[in-house]
């Protein structure tokens, strides 16, 4: 068990110890105003912001504003934050770098505009690794952003900062984004909820939708399967993708018994002793619940870390090369960490396999299809390891330690990011050390709503440990 320093913001103010729904219903009854809501969400953000580093901006005197007279929405009052790589009307987007000098929004971006629509009322922007590459947020500069259950562990991916402040009780909800894991990975590291939600589920900004694969997916981090529920739900009445099936309004466990796969072997690498365990003891429970389990190969084509590897690598060089036009002269490439300069590197060595690896990519989507045929939900690890150190991922490390460390890690959530399926992880494990540890389940494509009664059932079979409960 670690002996290391945890961080809990819960105190006896308007928040309490209430997670989003039950916020929304002491707002609606008259138990609590938003205003005092609003402070007491500043109060406890600015309480651990010393430990977890995770604020890369703060408005609170706009929130403060917003209070007096909150839009309309279901979440009308619920104070949030919003990850800072998407654009929010009069705060700077800076993507966790140092390599420019920031300028305020003009105006919100998509899912700033969709996400606020429902009620939410932002306090700042979230600190995320730069332009979200790491799956560790370790600023050079500013510092990393640390768990609340650990200080001296990371808080895991590029939404750490979102992650980090739900997971201390400071937010009940917070916006994350997952290019390669950056919902479910830090849910994992934090014992938070994320859901990866289907490609087109909800409103994106602009050059995430033009890229030629869309691998990057927004949604939040929340303590309790009924908060992203509710968040989907919401979600859903201010955007629709008409394509896909309606999530709908889903309050309670599902009835129907699932075919569930089972892997503990991702891209090439197998999970640790430790985590294949404590994957098994998950399938176990599941077979307790009257599920099926089969333990199966994964849908995984050969050479897909390779493939990712190097269109996460193109992302870069891309941002290099198009930083000054984007960012105007005070752009420096000089500045940008080891990571993105190694990945552009990679990339500029790999451009002739790139028009390959993106067909391969864009063909695991019909891999999926097929297996799902056969099977409702898969089950592996969120993560192949337990979570590091703070250090272990430091972004000025050479890039060669870096990467290999990473791949190391971060073993089964591109897939889905690849496919366009859902995925969610759930805190239902906890290591030797005390630390959560996710579990991770995919769907089909449209299928959210399969993943979150499998969620309440689970919660409700092993109810998720807290920072401030159990």
């Amino acid at each position: 068990m670690t002996t290391a320093r945890r961080v809990a913001a819960v105190t006896d103010d308007a928040l309490g110890t209430h997670d989003t729904v039950g916020l929304v219903e002491a707002i609606q009854s008259g138990e609590v105003g938003v205003h005092e809501v609003v402070e007491a969400a500043i109060a406890r953000v600015r309480a651990v912001a010393p430990d977890l580093g995770a604020m890369a901006y703060t408005a609170y005197d706009r929130a403060r504003v917003e209070a007096r007279s909150p839009r309309g929405g279901y979440f009308a009052g619920v104070p949030t934050v919003v990850k800072d790589n998407c654009d929010v009307e009069g705060m700077p987007t800076r993507q966790g770098t140092d390599a420019w000098t920031p300028r305020p929004a003009r105006a919100d971006g998509d899912l700033a505009r969709m996400y606020l629509a429902t009620g939410l009322v932002p306090l700042g922007k979230s600190q995320l690794s730069e332009f979200g590459f790491s799956a560790a947020a370790e600023h050079p500069r500013l510092g990393p952003v640390r768990s609340p259950w650990s200080l001296d562990h990371v808080a895991g991916a590029s939404s750490a900062g979102s992650a980090a402040l739900v997971a201390s009780s400071a937010l009940p909800i917070a916006h994350a984004n997952d290019g390669g894991g950056s919902i479910r990975i830090p849910a994992a590291v934090n014992g938070l909820v994320g859901l990866k939600p289907t490609r087109g589920r909800l409103a994106q900004d602009k050059q995430l939708r033009e890229m030629p694969v869309r691998i990057v997916a927004d949604g939040v981090v929340t303590r309790t399967v009924r908060d992203t529920a509710a968040f989907f739900r919401e979600a859903e009445r201010v955007y629709r993708d008409l394509s896909l099936p309606p999530v709908g309004d889903l309050t309670r466990p599902g009835r129907k018994r699932l075919r569930v796969a089972l892997a503990t072997t991702g891209a090439g690498v197998a999970a640790s002793p430790e985590v294949t365990a404590l994957t098994l003891e998950t399938a176990a429970l599941l077979e307790s619940l009257g599920h099926h389990v089969d333990e199966v190969d994964p849908p995984v084509a050969p050479g897909f870390r390779d493939d990712f590897l190097l269109y996460w690598a193109t992302l870069a060089l891309v941002l290099v090369r198009t930083g000054r036009r984007e960012h105007g002269r005070s752009f420096d490439p000089a500045r940008l960490d080891n990571l993105t300069r190694g990945l552009a590197r990679t990339a500029t060595r790999g451009l002739p396999r790139l028009p390959g690896a993106i067909r391969r990519l864009r063909r695991s989507s019909q891999l999926s299809t097929a297996f799902h045929e056969t099977y409702d939900v898969t089950l592996t690890p969120t993560l192949a390891t337990v979570t590091p150190p703070v250090g272990h991922l430091d972004p000025t490390l050479p890039y060669e330690t870096i990467i290999e460390r990473l791949l190391a890690w971060v073993a089964f959530t591109p897939l889905h990011n690849a496919t366009g399926d859902p995925a969610i992880s759930l805190p239902l494990a906890t290591s030797s050390e005390g630390l959560p540890v996710g579990m991770m389940f995919g769907a089909a494509a449209g299928h959210e709503a399969a993943l979150i009664e499998l969620a309440y059932e689970l919660e409700e079979a092993r109810p998720f440990a807290s920072l401030t409960v159990g």
